[in-house]
């Protein structure tokens, strides 16, 4: 093992241990244990988001990409169990809320299946856009932005889900 490598191992275990002490070690658990069991209530899914807004709080790469976005609300449709929330993200924040918002940017509707696929990667967003299985209502740009920070938010945080 070679000394780069070595710090390089180093530094990435400190970094872990530095973004474990950012998100609550409850949630961490309990969104471990909701992989595990499979898919859940439609409500299970704000917790991933306490997850983004915990770890955007603090980690600086994330922190940077959503300071450099204007501010964009998601309203999310479960549309065969009438389940809504809402995702804001930009200039610096990720926040969230069970129900509909008055200013929204864009709106996307699916099915429970659906929406399951595709937050556990076994349905593109791309494919079940164009199938129609995803609705996506207004500014394309801004559903696009929100899928970008949803992976580098996910990528930032994955050692803390394993």
């Amino acid at each position: 093992m070679t000394l780069h490598s070595i710090t390089n191992c180093f530094f990435k275990k400190k970094k872990i241990r530095l973004i474990n002490k950012m998100v609550d070690e409850n949630l961490i658990k309990e969104l471990k244990e909701m992989r595990e069991k499979g898919p859940g209530a439609p409500s299970d899914a704000l917790k991933m988001f306490e997850f983004m807004k915990q770890l955007a709080a603090e980690n600086d790469e994330l922190k940077e990409e959503l300071e450099d976005i204007d501010t964009v609300i998601v309203q999310m449709e479960v549309t065969d169990i009438d389940f809504k929330y809402w995702v804001k993200f930009g200039e610096g924040i990720v926040d969230y809320g069970e129900g509909a918002s008055d200013e929204v940017s864009v709106t996307m509707k699916a099915t429970q299946a659906t929406w399951t696929g595709l937050s556990a990667g076994e349905i593109d967003s791309t494919s079940a856009y164009m199938s129609g299985d995803l609705v996506i209502e207004g500014n394309l740009q801004d559903a696009i932005a929100f899928g970008e920070i949803q992976s580098l938010a996910t990528e930032l945080g994955a050692d803390l889900l394993e």
